[in-house]
C-alpha cells in the first residue's frame, strides 16, 4: 500500500558505518536475504552523525561518484537514518536511500507467512512509514500544486498535494488501529492457550538467539519436525509450537521464535509483542549462540538487551552452543558452581549432545526429583506403562510376595500427579510421601 520495497536483484551500493557493534559481513548477509544484488562497499567513520544527512560531505560525494561508477540503483546503510537524513540523502544521490530498519523490515515482509505474522510485520511497516510520507507522496505537491485551494499562496499551504498526504496519513492510522485490534485478539487467544497448558502442568520451554544461530534447525532435531530452516538471516519469522517429550518430565511445549539481531527495530519488538509473550511466560529459554561465530559474545548481549527490553530478562536460561562440528569442541555439559547445568554444547544439525541438552532441560525444569522403588499392586498395567513412557524405571524385578517392584527416578511431583491419576496413595506402594530420601540427581544425568 505505502510501502516501498526494493525488487530482486536491485543494483545495491553498501556504506558501513565502522562502530563497535556493527559488521560489514552482517550488512552483506542482509542484502542477500533481501534479495538485493550488492555490487560495491563503502566503509565510513562517523562518530557524531550528521543530523542532515548522517556523513560529511567529503563522503557524500564519493559515495555518489562510486554509485555512478557501478550503475547502484540503490543504496543502503547500515544504521538506522532519520526520515529527514534519508530525504536530503536520496536528494543527493538522486536514488532510493534505505537504511538499516528498512531493509530488516523489508526482509519480515518477504518471510512472514501466517495470517499473524503479516499482520505484524504489516504494523511494524506502518509504523515506520507514517513518518516518511512526506517523502513517499512528495510527487502529489508537484504534479498537481498548479490547481485547487491554495494556488499561488506564498505560504504553501492547504494545497492538493498536501490534502492528499494528510488523507494517506489517515489511512495509515485507521489500519494501524485496525491491526492492533485484531492483535489484541491474537494476544487473548495466546494467554487462554497459556492457561490451558498451566492447568495440565505442562512446561514450555522457548527458543531464543540470534538469527541465523540454528534455532530451527535444533527445533526440527529435538520435535522431530520439519519446520523451514536456511542458512540466512531471518530464515524462520512466524512462531512455531511443537511438543517435545523430556526424560523424567515427559511432555512439555517447544517454541521457537523470531530471531533476534543488533539493532532490532523498536517498532518490530511491539508489533511482535503479541508473539513474544510467548517467551515472557515460558518455564525456560534456550539461548542458542553459534558457537562457529567469532561475534557470538556480542551476539549473546545483543540478545539479552533483547530480553530486558521485553521483560523476559528474569527468565531461567539455559545457553545452547550450538554448530560445535564447525568448531573443535566436543558436546558436553557445563556445570555451574551449584552443580546446575548452564551450557551445552551441541550440532542440531547432526544431531551432536541432544540427549545430553535434553537431560540438562529436564534438569533446569525440576525443582526435585526422587529415586525410590514402587511395588505395584495388581492391575496397574497402565501407571507402569506411563512409568516407561517418562524414561523413569530405572531398574524391575519382583518380590518375594511376587508383586512387581520399579526401581524409578522421577520429579516428585510428578510422582505424585501419576499416583492421585491412578487413584492410589503412596502407601499402595510400599512408600511414604516424604522427601527424605531425595538424593542428589543432576550430576548423575549429566555425567551418565
Amino acid at each position: 500500500m505505502f510501502f516501498e520495497r526494493p525488487d530482486a536483484g536491485t543494483q545495491t551500493l553498501l556504506v558501513h558505518i565502522e562502530a563497535q557493534d556493527a559488521t560489514v559481513e552482517e550488512l552483506r548477509e542482509l542484502a542477500v536475504s533481501a534479495g538485493l544484488n550488492a555490487v560495491s562497499e563503502v566503509t565510513a567513520k562517523k562518530r557524531n552523525p550528521d543530523p542532515k544527512t548522517y556523513i560529511g560531505s567529503g563522503k557524500l560525494e564519493e559515495i555518489r561518484l562510486i554509485a555512478d561508477e557501478v550503475g547502484a540503483e540503490l543504496i543502503l546503510f547500515d544504521q538506522e537514518l532519520s526520515p529527514t537524513q534519508e530525504r536530503n540523502l536520496e536528494e543527493a544521490f538522486e536514488r532510493r536511500v534505505l537504511g538499516r530498519t528498512g531493509l530488516i523490515l523489508n526482509i519480515f515482509a518477504q518471510r512472514a507467512r501466517t495470517h499473524e505474522g503479516k499482520l505484524q510485520v504489516e504494523l511494524a511497516q506502518l509504523q515506520h512509514s507514517s513518518t516518511r510520507l512526506v517523502r513517499g507522496w512528495s510527487h502529489l505537491d508537484r504534479q498537481r500544486g498548479g490547481s485547487g485551494r491554495g494556488q499561488g499562496s506564498s505560504m504553501g499551504v492547504t494545497g492538493t498535494g498536501e490534502t492528499q498526504l494528510e488523507t494517506d496519513q489517515r489511512l495509515v492510522h485507521t489500519r494501524i488501529k485496525n491491526i492492533n485490534q485484531r492483535l489484541i485478539k491474537v494476544r487473548k487467544q495466546r494467554k487462554q492457550n497459556r492457561r490451558g497448558r498451566q492447568k495440565a502442568d505442562i512446561r514450555t520451554v522457548s527458543l531464543v538467539g540470534y538469527t541465523n544461530a540454528g534455532k530451527s534447525t535444533l527445533f526440527n532435531a529435538l520435535c522431530a519436525t520439519d519446520v523451514h530452516a536456511a542458512d540466512q538471516l531471518f530464515a524462520t519469522l512466524d512462531p512455531t509450537i511443537r511438543q517435545l517429550e523430556l526424560p523424567y518430565l515427559g511432555k512439555s511445549i517447544l517454541t521457537d521464535t523470531v530471531g533476534f539481531i543488533r539493532q532490532l527495530p523498536h517498532g518490530l519488538i511491539d508489533a511482535f509483542r503479541a508473539t513474544l509473550e510467548e517467551v515472557k511466560q515460558a518455564d525456560l529459554l534456550l539461548h542458542v549462540v553459534d558457537a562457529s561465530s567469532p561475534e557470538k559474545i556480542l551476539h549473546h548481549e545483543e540478545v539479552n538487551a533483547v530480553l530486558t527490553e521485553i521483560d523476559a530478562d528474569k527468565v531461567p536460561q539455559l545457553l545452547v552452543y550450538n554448530k560445535v562440528d564447525l568448531t573443535d569442541e566436543a558436546p558436553r555439559v557445563d556445570l555451574d558452581e551449584q552443580g546446575e547445568p548452564y551450557r551445552v554444547w551441541v550440532s542440531g544439525l547432526n544431531g551432536e549432545g541432544l540427549e545430553l541438552l535434553l537431560s540438562a532441560i529436564s534438569a533446569r525444569l525440576s525443582s526435585e526429583m526422587t529415586e525410590t522403588t514402587l511395588k505395584l499392586p495388581p492391575g496397574q498395567g497402565k501407571f507402569r506403562a506411563q512409568l516407561f513412557e517418562l524414561s523413569a524405571v530405572v531398574g524391575e524385578s519382583v518380590d518375594d510376595e511376587g508383586r512387581q517392584c520399579l526401581q524409578v527416578r522421577l520429579e516428585a511431583n510428578s510422582l505424585r500427579k501419576l499416583i492421585s491419576q491412578a487413584g492410589m496413595q503412596f502407601s499402595d506402594l510400599g512408600i511414604a510421601d516424604s522427601r527424605d530420601d531425595q538424593e542428589p540427581w543432576m550430576k548423575d544425568v549429566v555425567n551418565s
